[in-house]
C-alpha cells in the first residue's frame, strides 16, 4: 500500500520529463512540495532542485535500479505518441510503450516503489470514435497498434503487482499542441470561413492543466490505487464550438458556414483525405463519473483551457 504522508518526504521519478506533459508536471510537483527526479533522453534545463538523470532511448535496455534508488513514486509519462503507423518503425510502439513499461514496472516493484502512476490513453480503451459514451466498465477494444501497445503496458503494470494507478486521458491540449489539436489551431487561424457549421459530433478533450491536476489528485488519494480512470474535461464539445472558442480567443468572429457534411465528406474522400474526415466528423465522449465519485473535479473548463492555449500561441507568434 502506498504511503500518504507529508509530500516533502517523497521523491517522484518523472519519465519523459522534458516533453509536452512532463515539463509542466515537474513544475507542478515542485510547487506541491515533492522532490523530483527527472528522467530525460538529453540534457534539459530544470530548476536546480530537480535531480536530472539521462536515460537511453526506451527502445534500448535500461538499468532502472540506480535511477529508482531513493524514489517513492513513479509517474511514467514517457512513450511513443499516437502517430500514423507509417511514420514509425515496425514494432516501435510495442518496444517503447509496452516492453519498456514492463521492465520499468518490474524494476519499480523490486525497488519497493510505493505508487506507480501510468499515463496511458483513451485509445487503450477504444478506437478513434464511439457511438455511445465510453466508461471504464466497457471491455477495452483498441483498434490500432498504438492503442494495443498502451493496453499491453497497462496489463504489464498490473501483472507486476506494484501499487498502481492508470490514467487514460483523451486528446490533450495545451501550449504547443500536437496532432489533431494542432490541426484545429491551424484551421482556426486561417483568414477564411470554415465549412463546419453543420457538424454536431461531440468529442471529449482534456486541458493539460486538468491532466496535471489529476495526477496530483491521485498521488494524494489512496482510493485511486489499483484503479484505472478515464480523464477528460467536464463537457465534450462539437467541432463548431471548438473553432468558435479558438477564433474568439483571437478576437475574431466564428466565421462558420454551412456545407452539408455529406458533400464535404465526398470531397475529402475523393481527394484522398479520409483520415482528416474521420478526425472532424466522428464523436468520442468519455464518462468520468468513476473519478468524480472520489471527489475529483477538473480545475478548468474547456473554454478557459482552449482560450489560454490560443493566447499562448498568438503571444509567441507575435514575438517571432
Amino acid at each position: 500500500m502506498a504511503c500518504w504522508g507529508d509530500v516533502t518526504t517523497k521523491r517522484v521519478l518523472v519519465t519523459g520529463a522534458s516533453g509536452f506533459i512532463g515539463r509542466l508536471l515537474v513544475a507542478a510537483l515542485l510547487r506541491a512540495g515533492y522532490a523530483v527526479r527527472a528522467a530525460v533522453r538529453r540534457p534539459v534545463s530544470f530548476p536546480n532542485s530537480v535531480d536530472v538523470v539521462i536515460v537511453p532511448d526506451l527502445k534500448n535496455p535500461i538499468d532502472w535500479n540506480p535511477i529508482l534508488q531513493g524514489v517513492d513514486i513513479v509517474v511514467h509519462v514517457a512513450g511513443l505518441a499516437h502517430v500514423d503507423q507509417h511514420e514509425v518503425a515496425y514494432g516501435d510502439h510495442d518496444q517503447i510503450n509496452w516492453i519498456a513499461t514492463l521492465f520499468l514496472a518490474n524494476a519499480a516493484k523490486k525497488m519497493g516503489i510505493k505508487h506507480f502512476v501510468y499515463i496511458s490513453s483513451v485509445r487503450a480503451q477504444v478506437g478513434p470514435s464511439a457511438a455511445q459514451p465510453v466508461n471504464e466498465q466497457d471491455r477495452p477494444h483498441p483498434t490500432d497498434h498504438y492503442g494495443r501497445s498502451k493496453l499491453a503496458a497497462e496489463w504489464a503494470i498490473q501483472a507486476s503487482r506494484i501499487p498502481f494507478t492508470i490514467l487514460r486521458p483523451t486528446v490533450v491540449y495545451g501550449p504547443h499542441p500536437k496532432g489533431n489539436i494542432r490541426t484545429l489551431v491551424r484551421l482556426a487561424s486561417l483568414p477564411l470561413p470554415l465549412p463546419f457549421r453543420g457538424f454536431n459530433n461531440r468529442r471529449s478533450l482534456l486541458g493539460i492543466d486538468n491532466l496535471i491536476a489529476t495526477i496530483l489528485f491521485v498521488l494524494n488519494n489512496p482510493a485511486t490505487v489499483g484503479e484505472t480512470f478515464l480523464v477528460a474535461d467536464r463537457l465534450p464539445a462539437t467541432l463548431p464550438e471548438i473553432i468558435t472558442i479558438l477564433r474568439e480567443a483571437q478576437g475574431r468572429r466564428p466565421g462558420l458556414v454551412y456545407v452539408p457534411p455529406s458533400l464535404l465528406r465526398l470531397a475529402l474522400l475523393l481527394s484522398g483525405h479520409t483520415h482528416f474526415w474521420r478526425r472532424i466528423s466522428e464523436g468520442l465522449v468519455v464518462d468520468t463519473s468513476k473519478l468524480e465519485s472520489l471527489g475529483w473535479r477538473p480545475a478548468f473548463d474547456t473554454y478557459e483551457g482552449l482560450v489560454a492555449m490560443m493566447r499562448t500561441e498568438d503571444g509567441e507568434n507575435a514575438q517571432q
